[in-house]
């Protein structure tokens, strides 16, 4: 595994490599010593978080990284306000004595090595579907563009997959290959595609749907991972920050080359309810699409289904009683036209 060291004390550099070679290819890098993208690999930063200056250049770091699959910030946790700041730069977890970074490398490497052995036996549809989440994500938590094609393009792959092998097989599947962000939203958009089968649509509109679905979270790139992956139920601060990614995915959309405003409307309004009880701008009734409405009946239910830290998934039919209980909330109509869809999935 590529170790990618930095740190702003040359002297840390030795001790480093003493620990993790030659298990470990160490690549170290000194800040303030010249940008450098970061290419594949783990990411370990030991910097003084207390200077304004280590900070700067620790976000220019984090900037140009590519691929990279975890950054690790080297914080003593009793020093509270400097574990929050590792987690504000991007820190996928912190480490605090050296005896944890060599643990939290195995288990990187266990997962890796495990996502290798179940990816080779996904589907080519669920791959590159993944793979196109992963690109996107990562591009705009590095505040770059990315190609709406590539999204249209994962979208038309999701569709061939549901058609070919049935909701239920590729949802199926999505929950064995995929955890937390992605498994959610290739859920959503697998299920966004079955309802659209399910009634009837036309071919562009079957994709239309597909492709809000497959953009709806993007607003969750923005959100700080300590709470996007929270292993348990976020608190009423957190939620709060949460509830901001309708209107950050809208935002950055925005400027994206074509992106039509029916697909806008969908990121944004995907958690507004016909009672008006919905944000982020609390619309009601006929203010809310019907494109919005399916999505949201999709999500919904998506995120029912799928396994949270704090509880497992729920069974098709619990989830399609939750749903019909919401009366006034969403259209009846749809719920009711949903059935099929909920119960084979």
């Amino acid at each position: 595994m590529v170790v990618n060291f930095v740190t702003d004390e040359p002297s840390k550099i030795s001790a480093i490599r003493a620990m993790l070679e030659p298990q470990h290819h160490v690549v170290p890098r000194l800040l303030g010593a010249g940008a450098a993208t970061i290419l594949g690999g783990v990411l370990i930063i030991d910097a003084d978080l207390r200077k304004p200056g280590p900070i700067e250049q620790i976000k220019l770091v984090v900037r140009s990284l590519r691929s990279v699959t975890e950054t690790l910030f080297v914080v003593q946790r009793h020093l509270h306000h400097m574990v929050a700041q590792a987690f504000a730069l991007g820190a996928t977890a912190v480490v605090s004595r050296p005896s944890e970074i060599v643990t939290k490398l195995a288990e990187i490497e266990l997962v890796e090595n495990a996502a290798r052995s179940q990816v080779a036996d996904a589907s080519p549809d669920l791959v590159n579907g993944s793979t196109v989440f992963a690109s996107m994500l990562s591009a705009i938590r590095s505040g770059k563009p990315f190609a709406l094609s590539d999204a249209a393009n994962a979208t038309s792959q999701i569709i061939g997959g549901v058609e070919q092998r049935g909701l239920g097989v590729w949802l199926d599947d999505v929950r064995r290959y995929h955890e937390g962000t992605f498994q959610h939203c290739l859920l959503v958009t697998g299920v966004a595609v079955g309802f659209a089968l399910e009634i009837k649509f036309g071919r562009d509109d079957v994709k239309r749907l597909g492709l809000a679905a497959t953009l709806h979270d993007i607003g969750k790139a923005r959100i700080p991972l300590a709470i996007l992956d929270k292993p348990g139920r976020l608190e009423s601060d957190e939620e709060e920050i949460m509830r901001r990614h309708p209107v950050i995915g809208y935002e950055l959309l925005q400027t994206t080359s074509g992106i039509d405003p029916e697909t806008l409307d969908a990121v944004r309004h995907h958690h507004e309810y016909l009672d008006g009880s919905g944000y982020p701008d609390g619309l009601a009734g006929s203010q809310i699409s019907d494109l919005v409405r399916l999505l949201t009946v999709s999500d919904i239910y998506a995120a029912l289904i799928e396994s949270r830290p704090y509880r497992s998934a729920m069974s098709r039919e619990a989830a399609y009683k939750i749903l019909a209980g919401m009366d006034g909330k969403l259209e009846g109509s749809l719920v009711r036209a949903f059935r099929n869809v909920a119960l084979r999935a």
